[in-house]
C-alpha cells in the first residue's frame, strides 16, 4: 500500500510539520534531529500520529520510501490503539474518574454546562446552545473544571510546603500530564478532570514539589510523600489507565 499524501513529505522542511494519511486516519509527523544515525519509525498512542525521525543528512525520499516499507507494521499499531471518542450527543464520557452520558440539549435559554443525577442511570452533562457549538462549548468547561479543581490542588500543597505557584495553566498536552518551569509556573493537561479526583491531586502534589526541588532525586519524592503519602496507587493509574484518557475530545476530523 503507498501513502496517499507521499507528494507532502517531499515538501517538508527541516522543521517538523503534520501531514495527514488520509488512508490510515493519522497524522504523520517527519523530524530531522541532529542525534539520530537512522530513521526510525514510531506510533504515538496519545495522539493517534505516526512519527518517522531522519538524520538531518538523510533525503526526504527516503523517509516516504521507508515508511512505505513498514505501512503494515504502522497499520497493525494504529488498529491496536482505542478508538477515539469525541464530543457528541449521546456519547459516555468520564468526569472525575466517574461515566457521564453527554447530552447536547439546543437549549436556548441557557448557556450554563449542568451535570443532571439520576438513580436510575449514569450523570448527564447538559451541554446547551446550538448544537454544532455544543462540543467547542463541553471543551472550554471542562478546561474550567480543571483550572477550577487544579488550583484548589496546588493551594493546598503548596500550602504545606510554604511555596507559592506563580501561575497555573491549563493546556491540551499530550507528552506529560504537568511540568513546572523554573519561574514558578505550573502547566496541567486538562485531560486530568476526567481521571478520579485523587489522581488529579496527585499531578498537583507533583508538581508543587518541584517548586522547591526541580528533579526527581529523594528529597522531591520526600516532599511528595509528605503532602501525599499514598501517591503511589495514583502513579500507578496513570501509567496503566492515563493514556486511554486521551481517547476523549472533539472530533478534529480524525478517522476512528
Amino acid at each position: 500500500m503507498g501513502i496517499k499524501n507521499k507528494r507532502h513529505i517531499a515538501e517538508l522542511s527541516s522543521q517538523s510539520r503534520a501531514v495527514r494519511l488520509e488512508d490510515i486516519g493519522a497524522q504523520l509527523e517527519v523530524r530531522r534531529h541532529p542525534s539520530a544515525r537512522r530513521l526510525t519509525l514510531r506510533v504515538s498512542r496519545t495522539r493517534r500520529a505516526v512519527i518517522v525521525t531522519l538524520p538531518l543528512q538523510c533525503d526526504l525520499d527516503e523517509a516516504g520510501t521507508f515508511l512505505n516499507r513498514h505501512i503494515d507494521w504502522v497499520r497493525a499499531r494504529l488498529d491496536s490503539l482505542p478508538n477515539h471518542i469525541p464530543f457528541e450527543d449521546e456519547a459516555a464520557m468520564p468526569l472525575r474518574g466517574e461515566a457521564h452520558r453527554i447530552v447536547f440539549t439546543g437549549a436556548a435559554r441557557t448557556r450554563i454546562i449542568s451535570v443532571e443525577r439520576d438513580a436510575r442511570s449514569h450523570p448527564t452533562i447538559l451541554v446547551p446552545g446550538p448544537k454544532d457549538l455544543a462540543a467547542a462549548r463541553l471543551t472550554r468547561w471542562l478546561f474550567d473544571q480543571a483550572k477550577s479543581d487544579l488550583e484548589k490542588s496546588v493551594a493546598e500543597h503548596a500550602a504545606r510546603l510554604s511555596l507559592k505557584a506563580k501561575r497555573i495553566t491549563i493546556r491540551d498536552q499530550t507528552s506529560r500530564w504537568g511540568s513546572c518551569s523554573t519561574t514558578g509556573s505550573l502547566s496541567f493537561s486538562w485531560r486530568l478532570i476526567l481521571a478520579p479526583s485523587f489522581v488529579l491531586d496527585y499531578v498537583a502534589a507533583h508538581e508543587v514539589a518541584h517548586l522547591a526541588e526541580m528533579n526527581h532525586g529523594p528529597r522531591f519524592w520526600a516532599l511528595v510523600k509528605k503532602i501525599r503519602p499514598e501517591f503511589e496507587a495514583a502513579k500507578q493509574w496513570l501509567q496503566v489507565r492515563g493514556p486511554d484518557l486521551h481517547r476523549y475530545g472533539p472530533d478534529h476530523g480524525r478517522n476512528h
